[in-house]
């Protein structure tokens, strides 16, 4: 993995994050260059220096960009909204919890975010997933021409990204080229759900599966017959778990394994693997809803896919990292062993020689994002029907 600061792995993820994510190295680096003294004090100090040196990339972007909407380029002030997201989104995610003016910040993300969409990509629109009395805030990226039904694939996050993340990645837009839709969602315990909505994450992902399958069968633009799930980080987790238990489900792939997290928090307890986040503690209690670490703990042992996965009846991929240095590349040969119900499964272990051997392939995502629309491309014709974009 490409590291620019040396020694600090949970900076150097965002930055990698963010270069396969559209970033360009020049920007990134002079958002870097002015805190790279302080990245050698651990991962946790200097994040407020962090946030706001990105933010003044940002900034400068955003004003780039207004000038050009100004002067009529509106693809060039789309595509500089869309980097100054980017980074907004990426610094955000590094601030402790409860960070003053954390919400202000991801807003101002959100708002660049719209402006992207309305100036550069039509295919994507901001909606709203009803969810018990309340909804989950939701992008839709649509591939469907003239209103015909296309398949569609559910997009979930993990315990640290956003539906930002998701689409500043490019996966969505390639998807839609390849004929299928995607919709990207922040579920209970992930970005605008929790930080705006205050919902918290639970074990029960099938609720939220539950939840955007009903919403994409009221659209006539979705083929409810092909629709299927991803998920990446903890979404290793919540997919699986929610492809075992919610049946109208056609397709699930677990974007890095997750089989026991509950496990994985009692190592990093005794500093056992590297973490995602900085405040990392603090980070996972806001997400769960949980009062303090022993509690947390507890609770997390039912954070585990075993008794789970042999209930996945659909296809089912499982993408990992040889090196992934946060979930043991174990789990994901655990899982693919107990989803022994499957009737079409399959492992992809991506190595150091080809990239995409860390956390998610976040050090060459492309490639991995790459592989798994090809298997979902190939796993709609084995269903019996082509993508319309194959």
């Amino acid at each position: 993995m490409f590291e620019y600061f040396p020694g600090n792995y949970i900076w150097n993820l965002g930055v990698v994050a963010t270069l396969n994510s559209g970033g360009t190295i020049d920007e990134v680096d002079r958002a870097c260059r002015p805190i790279r003294d302080l990245a050698a004090q651990g991962s946790d100090v200097g994040t407020k220096d962090f946030m706001a040196s990105w933010q003044r990339v940002a900034d400068q972007l955003e004003g780039q960009a207004a000038e050009a909407e100004k002067a009529g380029h509106s693809r060039t002030a789309g595509q500089k909204y869309l980097r100054a997201a980017a980074y907004v989104a990426q610094a955000e995610r590094m601030q402790s919890a409860s960070a003053p003016g954390r919400k202000a910040v991801y807003q101002h993300c959100l708002d660049l975010m719209r402006k992207s969409f309305d100036l550069v990509d039509p295919l994507t629109t901001r909606v709203e997933v009803p969810f018990e009395g309340t909804t989950l805030p939701a992008y839709f990226t649509n591939a469907s021409r003239d209103g015909h039904p296309t398949p569609t694939v559910i997009m979930w996050n993990g315990l640290d990204s956003t539906k930002e993340h998701m689409y500043t990645s490019g996966w969505p837009l390639e998807m839609a080229a390849r004929g299928v839709s995607v919709l990207q969602v922040d579920c209970p315990g992930s970005g605008e759900a929790l930080r705006l909505g205050g919902l918290t994450a639970r074990v029960e992902t099938e609720d939220w599966a539950r939840a955007c399958v009903d919403y994409l069968a009221t659209r006539p633009d979705v083929d409810a017959e092909r629709i299927g799930l991803v998920g990446w980080s903890l979404g290793g987790f919540y997919v699986p778990r929610a492809a075992a238990f919610e049946k109208r489900l056609k397709f699930a792939v677990a974007w890095g394994a997750n089989h026991n997290w509950g496990q994985v928090q009692k190592r990093r307890r005794q500093r056992e693997g590297e973490n995602p986040v900085p405040h990392y503690w603090e980070h996972v209690l806001w997400v769960w809803g949980e009062p303090d670490v022993d509690t947390f703990l507890k609770n997390a042992e039912r954070v585990t896919l075993d008794g789970v996965v042999e209930h996945i009846t659909c296809a089912f991929l499982i993408t990992h990292g040889e090196n992934d240095r946060q979930i043991p590349v174990a789990d994901a040969y655990r899982s693919y062993e107990q989803a022994v119900n499957s009737p079409r499964r399959e492992l992809r272990v991506f190595t150091p020689a080809e990239g995409a051997t860390e956390h998610i392939g976040l050090d060459h995502l492309p490639h991995v994002g790459a592989y798994t629309a090809d298997w979902i491309e190939d796993t709609l014709r084995w269903l019996g029907q082509d993508t319309p974009g194959a």
